[in-house]
């Protein structure tokens, strides 16, 4: 018996061949950045890039944004031709800028237009945080003030969803004059009579969340969503006090008065909804 025992052979775990791991397609699978659990990237996308399993929101493009809100084929873009150019011939910009537009498929980190959200037509912009962090330059303020524009005068409301890493530093102080830009076509688009809808996704931070983003008639924001001016270092340097774990977060700001609703993805297009239906007999005024 126990020659038995110690002549069997014995069974040791091998790693996976080369081929083995050249057997799996690349992109296959997905890591969830909050809990860790690795998931089918298709059934996350699925699932709108929500993790199934704690419900963390991870981002969505532009493209994959306006494709969960419209009625399919009716949405409109608008000046896909403004692009950034170089005004203070700032070193290699403009071969990021062309790098990005190959990595994205976009001119610019915003997509604006307009179209029908169960059939309520409407302005829409969103922001692409993977074409240059979704930093604003001169022609992402130029597309989100024309958005403006084209929603009062088309007597439309006009919804944005914000994702920003602040101002572009390679264009200066002209990237700077375009929060004043887009809060003056929003003033105009308000005193009109106007329904703008802001909704801050993960990050909006910068000169994004200190103007357009913050000007809305309702001001929401996605679970967890990374919502300030400064980062948490710069403040702690200043105030010399330590800032709550949860300080810049969508519920954070809730909590304080800074946002009316912290909506998750798979309720937004609902909420939505009942807000235009709410707001479509007050239009804006010629």
């Amino acid at each position: 018996m126990l020659k038995d025992f110690f002549g069997k052979k014995r069974k040791y775990a091998s790693m996976p061949s080369e081929q083995a791991k050249t057997d799996v397609p690349a992109g296959l699978m997905q890591k969830c950045d909050g809990c860790h659990k690795i998931f089918y990237r298709k059934e996350m996308k699925k699932n709108l890039n929500v993790c199934p399993n704690c419900g963390f929101h991870h981002q969505l493009t532009a493209w994959e944004r306006i494709d969960t809100l419209f009625d399919e084929g009716t949405f409109e873009e608008w000046d896909h031709q403004l692009v950034s150019t170089n005004p203070l011939n700032f070193p290699e910009y403009e071969e990021k800028l062309e790098k990005d537009r190959k990595k994205t498929g976009l001119n610019e980190g915003v997509v604006t237009g307009k179209g029908s959200l169960d059939g309520q037509p409407t302005a829409f912009a969103v922001m692409d945080a993977s074409f240059r962090m979704g930093s604003m330059g001169s022609a992402i303020g130029e597309k989100i003030a024309r958005a403006v524009e084209n929603a009062r005068e088309q007597s439309l409301p006009f919804i944005i969803f914000t994702a920003s890493g602040g101002a572009r530093m390679q264009e200066g102080v002209l990237s700077l004059m375009q929060m004043s830009k887009t809060s003056v076509a929003i003033q105009r688009f308000s005193d009109a009579g106007g329904l703008m809808v802001s909704v801050m996704t993960h990050p909006t931070t910068g000169g994004v969340s200190a103007s357009f983003a913050s000007l809305g008639d309702y001001n929401f924001a996605e679970p967890g969503a990374l919502i300030g001016f400064a980062g948490r270092r710069i403040i702690e340097q200043t105030i010399r006090e330590k800032l709550p774990d949860d300080f810049q977060t969508a519920e954070f700001l809730l909590k304080h008065g800074q946002l009316d609703q912290v909506v998750p993805r798979h309720e937004m297009k609902s909420l939505l909804k009942t807000l235009l239906a709410i707001h479509q007999n007050s239009g804006v005024r010629a």
